[in-house]
């Protein structure tokens, strides 16, 4: 045998053995791949609940920020009457009290120069 033919079957038993080996390394891979596809339709299968009651909780929290909204509305408008109704009475009520107290301090001030005259 040669060194030619020699080179030649040192090559070919080298292929065969990388061809073992590439096919020992797919069939590895081939079976990470139905483990990982297997976990993750059981971690679809675990999570699918969690992401229903998720769903209904946003749902829930949906609704009370929408009664929120709409208490928060009527809250609002409930102060700007008041505060228009708190102006209207202070304008309407302010210029008679100050009349009111006006005179009474004036009355006071008439009936002590009366009664320091009549002693």
């Amino acid at each position: 045998m040669t060194a030619g033919e020699l080179a030649i079957v040192l090559a070919t038993v080298l292929c065969a053995l990388g061809f073992a080996a590439l096919v020992v390394v797919l069939w590895r891979v081939l079976q990470a791949m139905h483990e990982l596809r297997a976990e993750l339709v059981r971690w679809q299968h675990d999570t699918e609940p969690l992401l229903k009651e998720l769903q209904t909780s946003v749902d829930d929290a949906r609704d009370d920020l929408e009664r929120f909204d709409r208490l928060l509305g009527s809250a609002e408008s409930i102060s700007s009457r008041v505060n228009g109704a708190t102006r209207v009475t202070r304008l309407a009520l302010s210029a008679p009290v100050i009349k009111t107290v006006a005179l009474a301090s004036g009355t006071s001030r008439a009936a002590s120069r009366l009664r320091r005259k009549s002693r």
